[in-house]
């Protein structure tokens, strides 16, 4: 067996049910969970019935490279999302379909890593698990990024020794950030950018969340936007993630793609070749009617806006917590012990949270997650405001 997979974390839910094992809350309260960031809106009906009408597809074998009117589809939503040069994105060169970003996060790490060369990946943390399991299955050393509040919850590059930037071969950034909610600017993205050509590595950056926002006339920008600006027009060292399972309400179509430097996307194009991975072609007919409309994006992201409202109206008075521009979390500070808050707050209130140290490493300076709780507010309004005024009693006494 992969010796690696002996350095394997467990998984932060592995551990919550652990944590409530034994707890038994109010038999009066319906269980509300706010401890997955599972969307729980409905999926555009106009994609489920493309769907429905394509599955005369699942008689071929899909090929790795996607769709051409897929790769079409996503050229053309990139370069109206983040307002790309026309004809920048070559659908032939720059883009290939994925089965979700989880799995072509995971992926890439082990097609752009040399183990013999005793790598370090960077991440963010806290972070999302599968940047961390990606990188130690590929044979590679993580390296943790502490995301604190004083720097704006995005990690301090400047503060990285030499010794670890020779040895750094990919990046992962994750913006809006899972689970601060923080974005990085363009003028930030251009400094990785720099980093990345100066130390010789690869940017992965997760952008799953960049259609969730607060302010409609600020979305976040992304690492090829970033690009664009600088007139990199070939997104050398560049590479994005997105998917449909946060903007779209489908997280179990597992569709997304990969984007970026043509000459990195041919490489892991062959590895996905031999890893047998392509997309059903069903999925990929769906994909492209939601990657084509707009409309609903904007109708979901309405949805999240009015649960931060209230959300933020009920807790703010009892809660240390910032307001995030982006991303459907919340990420306050705990009074205590955060591990102890969601135990309690589950026992006594049956709404489950994730405690923050669950998503983070130990550094030199401690958990940036300890003391603090993320709070997914996927639920309906009414739910997330009946959870809201839960954990305000909760806090309250």
């Amino acid at each position: 067996m992969n010796p690696n997979l002996d350095r394997l974390h467990p998984y932060p839910f592995e551990k919550l049910d652990q944590l409530k094992r034994g707890a038994t809350p109010p038999r009066e309260l319906a269980h509300i969970s706010m401890s997955i960031g599972e969307p729980q809106h409905a999926p555009p009906p106009f994609v489920i019935e493309t769907l429905r009408n394509e599955m005369a597809g699942l008689a071929k074998y899909p090929v790795a490279r996607g769709l051409a009117e897929l790769r079409q589809s996503i050229a053309g939503w990139l370069t109206r999302r983040f307002r790309l040069a026309p004809g920048g994105i070559d659908p032939e060169r720059h883009i290939i379909p994925v089965n979700g970003t989880r799995e072509g996060l995971f992926a890439f790490a082990q097609a752009v890593c040399d183990p013999a060369e005793r790598p370090v990946v960077m991440m963010p943390n806290p972070f999302y698990q599968i940047y961390e399991g990606a990188a130690l299955l590929a044979g590679a050393e993580p390296y943790y990024l502490d995301t604190l509040e004083e720097n704006g919850f995005l990690p301090d590059f400047d503060a990285v020794p030499d010794s670890i930037w020779k040895r750094c071969r990919l990046l992962y950034l994750c913006s809006p950030g899972n689970p601060t909610g923080a974005v990085m600017d363009v003028d930030y993205l251009k400094h990785v950018i720099e980093l990345a050509d100066r130390h010789d590595f690869i940017i992965a950056a997760d952008e799953c969340y960049a259609e969730i926002y607060l302010d409609e006339s600020h979305p976040p920008p992304g690492i090829l936007e970033a690009c664009d600006a600088m007139g990199r027009h070939d997104y050398a060292r560049c590479i994005a993630f997105h998917s449909l399972s946060k903007r779209s309400n489908l997280p179990g179509l597992r569709s997304g793609f990969v984007a970026g430097d043509a000459k990195v996307i041919e490489r892991f194009t062959l590895y996905r070749t031999y890893h047998g991975c392509a997309v059903p072609i069903p999925t990929q007919r769906a994909s492209i009617a939601a990657w084509d409309d707009d409309a609903h994006v904007r109708g979901n992201r309405a949805q999240y806006q009015e649960k931060f409202r209230v959300a933020l109206e009920i807790l703010k008075p009892v809660m240390d917590l910032t307001v995030p521009p982006a991303a459907f979390y919340l990420w306050p500070r705990t009074p205590g012990d955060d591990e102890n808050f969601v135990r309690e707050l589950y026992a006594r209130k049956n709404v489950t949270t994730l405690p923050g140290s669950y998503l983070s490493r130990d550094t030199v300076q401690g958990n940036p997650g300890s003391g603090r709780v993320r709070i997914s507010l996927v639920p309906p309004v009414a739910q997330c405001r009946e959870a809201a005024e839960r954990i305000r009693e909760f806090i309250s006494g």
